[in-house]
């Protein structure tokens, strides 16, 4: 379709120009004395237009050949960038490939292209092509588990962007500071990666894979308490699972809770924690089963151990089997001082569900507390047989029998204390 456009066009300036030369009469007349010269228009016109051609061809030859110099100093300069980019890729290829000498030897080929390219013409993309380099080498060496030339290519990639460098150029300043915090968290150097992620920006210390880092560091460092609080922003931003992030939290907050070493460094553990994790059983039953240990007062544990108790004794809510034996032994551990209102919430729970012979053992434990001796008897007497944990079927005989001894009935004493014996083994 082209080609018939311009045969169309063609055709159409032939007429023209038939059309206009055909019938021009006009004539150009040059005088120089004493000599006259008379010209056609068309001939006239004809030799304007071929001697700018020849003009125009003239001047065009000779600027493309001042240009030959320049244009081979250009294509010099090209195939010495295209080397070093191609170094570059190679370095990256090999280093993916696990040929870690290779990859090094290719990435520093290109830092010296690099470098030489750099004093003949400015590269506009310089520093980040150097920086990306040395990070290449610097990922070989830690490969090669070669340190010291680890060491100087992430400092010369680190010296290579300024503080004040453009955003673009930041970027891979923060990525290369979180690849050093990896390779000090691959030899197992919690403090050496603290210490690299600490340099970095707020807006790149919040990132997940800073944040990742920081999780295992802090970790690895028995820092705890900062360990909790990165795995909570890893939940917010969604780096984990739902069932992941909790299980991650809970697992810290109950080291953070076993760390304590007296009450009042327990209390500021469990204070530090959100609602929400307070709320959680196994951190509740944990954390008042460690200040039983610490020998914390015993209405405390109660009242860390209430919204546990709440839920278990709600329809509506339960416990696992295991964290209900849990809860009783605790409760069970911490009877001292039994005000009336746990007794009745003890009692109330046994009435709404009868048939838990744990609240049966639990509710006779508070009444012998409050020395309600023939009532935690007749409990005693019901729950012992029913009682599937064998640790509370041998305590259940064992009270049986002190409370049998108390009365003086040897007989009654003897036979308790062989149950409990029997379910002991």
């Amino acid at each position: 379709m082209r080609a018939a456009l311009w045969l169309l066009a063609l055709f159409g300036v032939a007429v023209a120009v038939a059309l206009f030369a055909g019938n021009n009469q006009g004539t150009v007349t040059l005088f120089w004395p004493p000599y006259r010269v008379d010209l056609s228009l068309n001939a006239v016109l004809m030799l304007l237009f071929g001697s700018f051609a020849i003009l125009y061809g003239a001047l065009r030859g000779t600027a493309t050949l001042l240009a030959l110099p320049h244009r081979a100093r250009r294509w010099r300069l090209q195939q010495k960038e295209r080397a070093m980019h191609a170094s570059l890729l190679d370095a990256s290829s090999q280093l993916l490939a696990g040929r870690f000498l290779r990859a090094r030897k290719a990435a520093e080929s290109a830092i010296t292209q690099e470098r030489d390219l750099s004093d003949s013409v400015p590269i506009p993309h310089g520093r980040q092509l150097r920086t990306l380099a040395h990070i290449v080498a610097a990922e070989s060496s830690h490969a090669l588990q070669d340190r010291s030339t680890r060491e100087a290519h992430l400092q010369k990639a680190l010296d290579t962007i300024p503080a004040n460098a453009p955003m673009s150029e930041q970027e891979l300043r923060e990525g290369a500071q979180l690849r050093a915090a990896r390779w000090s968290l691959d030899e197992r150097d919690a403090n050496a990666a603290l210490d690299r992620m600490s340099t970095l920006s707020a807006g790149a210390a919040r990132r997940t894979l800073a944040l990742r880092a920081k999780l295992k560091a802090s970790r690895l460092a028995h820092l705890t308490q900062e360990a909790l609080d990165t795995a909570r922003l890893l939940g917010k931003h969604r780096a984990f699972s739902p069932a992941a992030a909790e299980s991650i939290v809970r697992s810290l907050a109950v080291e953070l809770i076993n760390d304590a070493h007296d009450p009042a460094q327990l209390q500021r553990a469990w204070m530090s924690l959100d609602p929400e994790e307070r709320a959680m059983p196994e951190l509740a039953i944990q954390a008042a089963q460690r200040l039983s240990q610490l020998d914390g007062e015993s209405a405390q544990v109660r009242h860390w151990l209430l919204p546990v108790w709440e839920r278990m004794a709600d329809p509506h809510q339960s416990l696992s089997d295991t964290q209900a034996l849990k809860l009783v032994h605790v409760l069970e551990s911490n009877m001292d001082g039994l005000d009336a209102a746990w007794l009745a919430r003890i009692e109330a729970a046994h009435q709404s569900n009868p048939r838990d012979t744990r609240l049966q053992y639990l509710s006779a434990v508070a009444c012998l507390h409050r020395e309600l001796w023939g009532k935690a008897q007749q409990l005693f007497t019901q729950a012992a047989p029913k009682l599937v944990d064998n640790h509370l079927r041998a305590s259940a005989w064992r009270y049986l029998a002190e409370l049998a001894e108390h009365r003086e009935d040897e007989a009654a004493a003897a036979n308790a204390w062989k149950q409990a014996a029997i379910a002991a083994l």
